[in-house]
């Protein structure tokens, strides 16, 4: 096990300022900016994960913890601006690099990114920060990781925040684009692996979003390749009956724009799920690039789950 503390760096090996947040540095007095990855540093560690090694990035301080999880193909970096402010809010807020992603090892073959297996990341994580519950979250991928965790392990899910969900009613969507995507990746690693070698040679933006994209075009196309096809060969979300034996409290976030993040899976899910309220988003990038309203509700949400008593049972063992 390998734990670092250090001033944050970009994904492009630009180090950002050592001053704080971390788990025993000053919060803001305000919300930082929207969009910038400015100012205070986050603390920065690697766990064991089997024979591999994950990053992830800590905020804030305290037990209200909160994991976020990224998208397909992103890291970290799509996020730290709503970790700094939720951190100053009176959360811990996470940002684990899933296998395959940002500063995570890359393995270049399917198996070790199944869903199923990056549901094992988290509690992995879990048990490395020594916490009985926390609430879990992200986007897309990050969410149908978190519900899958949240099957598995009922009793260390406090709660949910999951935004634009990927499940039944985008499957015709997600393989429209995922299938192609892969052969091409597959078939045009020539071209491919000139891309990835420009992109890791730009300098870090600051912008988290920007710098997440950017990082994921800094793979190279057999560890794209790897994520895709693993990410197809797996479980990709809990069955119909085990959602609704999720009792944990639950936030959906989703919107309208795409097909893949349909908001009828999102409502869907919201409907399926015992505790769950719904939010309409007004596009897909709002908590990115406009987040104020969206994370008034995230933080009421958190201040709600972590007032309540702890329920004997926040959900059953999967049928």
């Amino acid at each position: 096990m390998k734990n670092v503390w250090a001033g944050l760096r970009g994904s492009r090996g630009e180090r950002h300022p050592r001053q704080a947040i971390g788990p025993d540095g000053p919060r803001p007095a305000s919300d930082p900016a929207p969009g910038q990855v400015t100012g205070p540093a986050s603390s920065l560690h690697m766990l064991s994960y089997g024979q591999y090694q994950l990053g992830y990035e800590s905020y804030g301080s305290g037990d209200r913890v909160l994991v976020w999880l990224h998208g397909l193909l992103m890291d970290a970096n799509l996020s730290r601006h709503l970790a700094r402010i939720l951190a100053a809010r009176g959360n811990r807020v996470v940002l684990l690099d899933l296998l395959g992603h940002g500063r995570s090892d890359k393995p270049r073959h399917a198996g070790p990114h199944r869903m199923d297996l990056y549901a094992d990341q988290v509690l992995c994580l879990l048990d490395e920060l020594g916490v009985d519950q926390v609430v879990l979250g992200g986007v897309s991928l990050g969410t149908n990781v978190s519900l899958l965790t949240a099957v598995r392990a009922p009793d260390r899910v406090r709660g949910l925040v999951l935004e634009m969900p990927v499940l039944e009613w985008a499957v015709p969507a997600a393989a429209l684009v995922f299938l192609p995507l892969l052969f091409e990746v597959h078939y045009g690693r020539t071209v491919l692996r000139a891309v990835s070698w420009a992109a890791s040679r730009l300098p870090s933006s600051g912008i988290g979003p920007l710098d997440s994209f950017v990082s994921a075009a800094a793979s190279g196309p057999d560890e794209i390749a790897a994520v895709l096809h693993g990410v197809l060969i797996g479980p990709i979300a809990p069955t119909i009956e085990q959602r609704q034996a999720i009792s944990a409290p639950t936030l959906v976030l989703g919107h309208g724009i795409d097909l893949i993040h349909s908001f009828a899976d999102a409502r869907r899910l919201a409907r399926q799920l015992p505790d769950a309220r719904l939010i309409r988003t007004r596009t897909f990038a709002e908590l990115w690039v406009r987040p104020a309203r969206l994370v008034t509700e995230i933080s009421a949400f958190l201040d709600r789950v972590w007032a309540d008593s702890p329920p004997s049972q926040l959900g059953a063992e999967p049928a």
